[in-house]
C-alpha cells in the first residue's frame, strides 16, 4: 500500500501558517474582510471547503495571490481522492497501453 503525508485541510493550514504565527484571532479576520466569524470558523475548525469568494476576501487580506487557498484546497480534494480510490486507479489499464499491446 503506498505511503501518504498526511494531508492537511485549507482551514488547517490557515490556523498553522497564519491565525497561530501572527496570533490572529478569528473575529480580527472576520471583521477586516466582511465575514461572520462561524464562516471563518467552519473552514479552521471543521474543515469546510474554502470557497472562490471567500479565497478572494483572505488573499487580498494577506496579500497573496488570488486562488491560493483555493489551490490549496484543489491539491487536498485530488489528494484525498486518490486516496480513496487507489485501489481502482491501480486497476485502470490506459488507453495507450492498450492501444499499443494490440499493435504488437
Amino acid at each position: 500500500m503506498a505511503k501518504y503525508l498526511r494531508m492537511y485541510t485549507v482551514g488547517e493550514m490557515l490556523k498553522i501558517e497564519f491565525l497561530e504565527p501572527y496570533k490572529l484571532p478569528v473575529e480580527e479576520i472576520a471583521k477586516s474582510i466582511s465575514l461572520p466569524v462561524w464562516q471563518i470558523t467552519a473552514i479552521i475548525e471543521d474543515g469546510t471547503p474554502m470557497t472562490t469568494e471567500v479565497d478572494l476576501l483572505l488573499t487580498k487580506y494577506f496579500g497573496m495571490s488570488e486562488g491560493f487557498f483555493m489551490r490549496w484546497q484543489e491539491d487536498y480534494n485530488l489528494r484525498k481522492a486518490k486516496k480513496q480510490l487507489h485501489k481502482k486507479l491501480m486497476q485502470i489499464v490506459p488507453i495507450a497501453k492498450l492501444n499499443k499491446a494490440a499493435v504488437l
